[in-house]
């Protein structure tokens, strides 16, 4: 059974995935309701194969394609949930697209061989390298939310030009009011910061012990999540102080997109795998 679940691949979800986007595009010019099903059995199956692969083969943490996968294995779940609550919505046109390029980037970013010793998955389990395994899921976990804003946030321009330009509504791209998106982003954002205060904080710590602050901020994983972290305090501040919304939250918030990809996509980290 381990050697046949051994042979999923990266394509075989990646695939799925790239099938069930395909379909979600089709059903927006010839819309069908079979066809929105079939999408979401091709996204659930990619989904299925994605965890497969994640739980089997050795998945080293600290490693761009490691992080990037598993955000693109949370968020292609939250692609399956959100269309099967809300199967009107056209969740996958906004949520696919993300998925596969996460998926793109973690294929280009692969680890070589020699990094096969980075912290895996189920080294949460392991006391050395516990807090290392809980700043990685506190920064994931807000990846998450910082995710699912930028797919509200490209919502919301979407919806603002369709209401803007008076278009008729498509049956085969309905989506939800730019009261609910606003929610959607809002409660995004509320949920990422305090995880990636807590995640920067305990990496920040572990990079102290190892090394003084002049190394550690050589980091360009460090710094990027830095600056990832700053570019949130200024969303908060101008969405509770300043009392900003719509269009400027929109936009701070796929900053904040942008600087997520660059932490997770840029060299391991200085402690990862017992030293730089």
């Amino acid at each position: 059974m381990l050697d046949f679940l051994a042979r999923v691949t990266i394509f075989c979800f990646a695939a799925s995935y790239a099938v069930a986007l395909s379909l979600e595009l089709w059903h927006l010019v010839r819309p069908r309701p079979i066809t929105r099903y079939v999408a979401i059995g091709f996204g659930a199956a990619g989904a299925l194969a994605h965890l497969v692969y994640v739980a089997v083969q050795p998945l080293p943490l600290a490693a761009p394609a490691g992080s990037l996968l598993l955000l693109a294995l949370i968020l292609s779940i939250f692609y399956v949930y959100g269309s099967i609550h809300h199967h009107r919505v056209a969740w996958g046109l906004f949520v696919l697209p993300v998925v596969l390029g996460l998926v793109v980037l973690a294929v280009l970013c692969r680890e070589a061989p020699g990094q096969s010793d980075l912290a895996s998955l189920w080294t949460v389990f392991d006391p050395e390298r516990f807090w290392g395994v809980a700043h990685f899921v506190l920064v994931l976990l807000a990846g998450v939310g910082i995710s699912v804003g930028f797919v509200a946030s490209v919502m919301y321009f979407v919806q603002t030009h369709r209401l803007k330009a008076k278009l008729p509504p498509s049956p085969g791209m309905k989506m939800l009011s730019l009261e609910r998106i606003e929610a959607m982003n809002r409660r995004a954002v509320l949920w990422a910061f305090p995880l990636l205060t807590a995640g920067l904080a305990v990496g920040m710590i572990l990079l102290f012990q190892k090394y003084s602050w002049a190394q550690s901020l050589q980091s360009p994983k460090i710094l990027s999540t830095i600056g990832l972290w700053l570019v949130f305090a200024v969303l908060l501040y101008m969405r509770y102080a300043a009392h900003v919304r719509g269009k400027q939250a929109a936009i701070w918030t796929i900053v904040a997109f942008v600087f997520l990809i660059l932490a997770m996509a840029s060299p391991v980290h200085p402690f990862a795998g017992g030293g730089p």
